[in-house]
């Protein structure tokens, strides 16, 4: 790992990193880091970064929320770059990630809103109507076989 610069403070003694951190990285690792959400989500970019956030830190934490001295953890302090509350336990974190992923499933919501409708049918496409499409594709004989039968049909007539 590379080494740290003794003169630019890297960390955010509040949480996450500074802006000086942000640029280090991306100098050493091309990290393309950006400072956490801290207002509301109101945004795709934003509900997608928050709520990847938020689950990814705390759904599994990697360690405790507060040191031996009762002292929050960088991990715990993460939370409040992000402009939320510091979990002071792992319920609290726990809650955290249930929030993240109720923020995942809104941006989701939005990106299925926001594709192009079916043509045919005019409803919207759905997993479950690809993949009953996908099945009837698969019953369906090979596409010569297909095209013999519709000109024997075509001499017929």
């Amino acid at each position: 790992m590379p080494t740290r610069s003794p003169t630019r403070k890297l960390k955010d003694p509040k949480g996450g990193l500074t802006a000086a951190g942000r640029e280090w990285f991306h100098e050493k690792e091309g990290a393309n880091l950006k400072p956490g959400v801290k207002g509301k989500a109101d945004t795709p970019e934003k509900l997608r970064r928050k709520g990847s956030f938020l689950r990814r830190h705390f759904t599994h934490p990697r360690g405790p929320m507060v040191d031996d001295k009762g002292e929050p953890t960088r991990l715990a302090l993460s939370a409040r770059a992000w402009g939320e509350p510091v979990p002071k336990d792992t319920a609290a974190a726990k809650r955290l990630a249930t929030k993240g992923t109720k923020l995942l499933e809104r941006y989701h919501a939005e990106q299925e809103g926001a594709k192009p409708t079916a043509r045919r049918s005019g409803a919207k496409k759905t997993r479950t109507a690809v993949a009953a499409r996908r099945a009837t594709a698969k019953k369906r004989a090979p596409s010569t076989a297909r095209k013999t039968a519709t000109r024997k049909r075509a001499k017929k007539a």
